[in-house]
């Protein structure tokens, strides 16, 4: 164990369900949760609202280290606010998405971000004695010492259904918008393909229901807890 908690993260491409089972996880086990996605998107809506040049490297990495960013970390409601304002609606639209890659492939932002969640994983799990962290480089390069680390897979068919149902797009529109994330993420972080010591959870065949218990089954071995 860390010496402030259980640290659990959880890698993987979109349509994996990694978002929905991280949450019921830490819900299940009263630990904090934190959305690493969510905090290249949050960038990226700060430095478009303030018109920064998201091909300006230096400009973002700037910004990465001043915005005031803050999380919620509630796995029952997670929230994203820069300063007072929520953003929570305005960095899960498509106008927003398709902006991120120079923002989460800059190797300057990726070492700011990396600190600041390093710093959130271990303040959440001293408060909330563990923490549920995912992303796509949370077992490799965030937290590689993590007490629990996992990959979550799926087939591209699976993968695609999911996250067409969850934006009710067709698939083939998915199709573009994940591949290409996938391509872009993949050229900065290894969340295709597990590490030395991670775990594989494949999710293709498996309910949300089943991921979870899989997952819980994991820490559980890993721990002692189940």
């Amino acid at each position: 164990m860390s010496r402030t908690g259980i640290r659990v993260a959880i890698d993987g491409p979109s349509g994996t369900g990694k978002s929905s089972v991280s949450k019921m996880v830490a819900r299940e086990f009263g630990y904090g949760y934190l959305d690493t996605g969510a905090m290249y998107r949050a960038l990226t809506w700060w430095c478009v609202d303030q018109q920064i040049d998201l091909a300006d490297v230096d400009a973002v990495v700037a910004q990465a280290n001043s915005f005031d960013l803050r999380m919620g970390t509630d796995p029952s409601n997670p929230t994203v606010a820069v300063g007072e304002r929520s953003i929570d609606q305005e960095i899960r639209e498509h106008a927003l998405t398709v902006l991120i890659a120079p923002v989460a492939t800059n190797l300057g932002v990726r070492a700011v971000m990396k600190q600041r969640q390093r710093d959130l994983m271990e303040s959440l799990a001293a408060e909330h004695g563990g923490v549920v962290a995912e992303g796509r480089d949370i077992t490799t390069v965030v937290a590689p010492d993590a007490e629990v680390r996992i990959l979550m897979t799926a087939s591209e068919e699976a993968r695609l259904a999911r996250r067409s149902k969850e934006l009710s797009a067709s698939v083939e529109a998915t199709r573009a918008q994940i591949v290409d994330r996938d391509r872009s993420d993949a050229t900065v972080s290894q969340f295709l393909t597990a590490a030395d010591g991670v775990t594989t959870i494949d999710t293709s065949q498996l309910t949300f229901e089943q991921s979870v218990q899989a997952v819980l089954q994991v820490i559980g071995e890993a721990t002692g807890r189940g």
